[in-house]
């Protein structure tokens, strides 16, 4: 799923792409089986915090091989590098989105960051995301963050910043955050309106698990056409090989654990695309 034509539809349409982030073989294979069941596009988000664990290659190719190979539309995309390096061997193996994080850099570099990897992006055919604020919590353990405090995307600074780096689509912090919350999370709808009347892209939105329908139907109207899921199928994941592990033990049955945690992911990843997906 190359281009942007499947973005800019769902942004004109007033649904989403999900975007899920892929850590293992097991969970490239959900998302991919979940992708073919809705027969729907998503995003296998191979990242730079997988890559940790996986190893950027060996992740890369896994994922690559399930797009290329799936019956469904699928993208591959980098999510959340700071690193110019990175982005570009991503690219250069065949991605075909790629975001590039430097919220936490000063506005002037958080551009000049944004501006090179987009060349790069462009240069090889791939659209890029970039992000603008500060989305509380941890992208891969829910540890019940606050988006209280948290610097929210100011809707005149992101005309300029899309301006000024030519991205396809920006990430904003208005209320999100990653991972679960002990209370529902509140988005500031009326943040995100304003930056949507301000900026030409699509907007994404981060830390949408256990995001309440409401607040994710407000978003949804807004100019969000990409929603990144991570911690609602790492839990799912994880459940699910809690659960069949007392039975696999005793024949140290590692199939039988994986295949549970697989098809969790499917099942998770397959609820998410159908609340993201045109109302039928």
């Amino acid at each position: 799923m190359s281009g942007t034509e499947a973005l800019k539809r769902a942004a004109a349409e007033g649904h989403a792409l999900p975007g899920f982030v892929a850590y293992n073989l097991e969970t490239v294979q959900g998302i991919t089986a979940a992708a073919e069941t809705a027969g729907r596009p998503a995003l296998i988000q191979a990242g730079s915090s997988p890559f940790r664990h996986a190893g950027r290659d060996a992740l890369m190719r896994l994922a690559l091989d399930a797009a290329a190979t799936s019956s469904a539309p699928l993208g591959v995309h980098l999510d959340h590098s700071h690193d110019l390096d990175e982005i570009t061997a991503c690219l250069r193996a065949g991605y075909t989105s790629v975001m590039v994080d430097g919220s936490h850099l000063p506005f002037a570099e958080n551009v000049a960051l944004t501006r090179e990897a987009a060349r790069r992006a462009h240069e090889h055919g791939a659209w890029i995301e970039a992000e603008l604020g500060a989305i509380a919590g941890d992208e891969d353990v829910s540890t019940d963050a606050d988006a209280r405090g948290a610097a929210m995307t100011d809707p005149e600074q992101a005309a300029e910043f899309t301006a000024a780096t030519g991205v396809d689509a920006l990430a904003v912090a208005v209320g999100n955050v990653h991972g679960f919350t002990s209370e529902p999370v509140r988005l500031d709808l009326d943040r995100l309106a304003a930056i949507h009347r301000a900026v030409p892209v699509p907007l994404v939105l981060h830390g949408a698990s256990g995001l309440p329908e409401e607040e994710l139907r407000g978003a949804l109207a807004r100019g969000v056409a990409k929603v990144n899921v991570n911690a609602e199928l790492r839990r799912a994941y994880l459940t699910a090989v809690r659960d069949r592990l007392p039975d696999a033990l005793p024949g140290s049955d590692a199939v039988a654990v994986w295949a549970a945690g697989r098809d969790a992911v499917t099942d998770a990843a397959l609820r998410v695309i159908r609340r993201l997906s045109p109302a039928s």
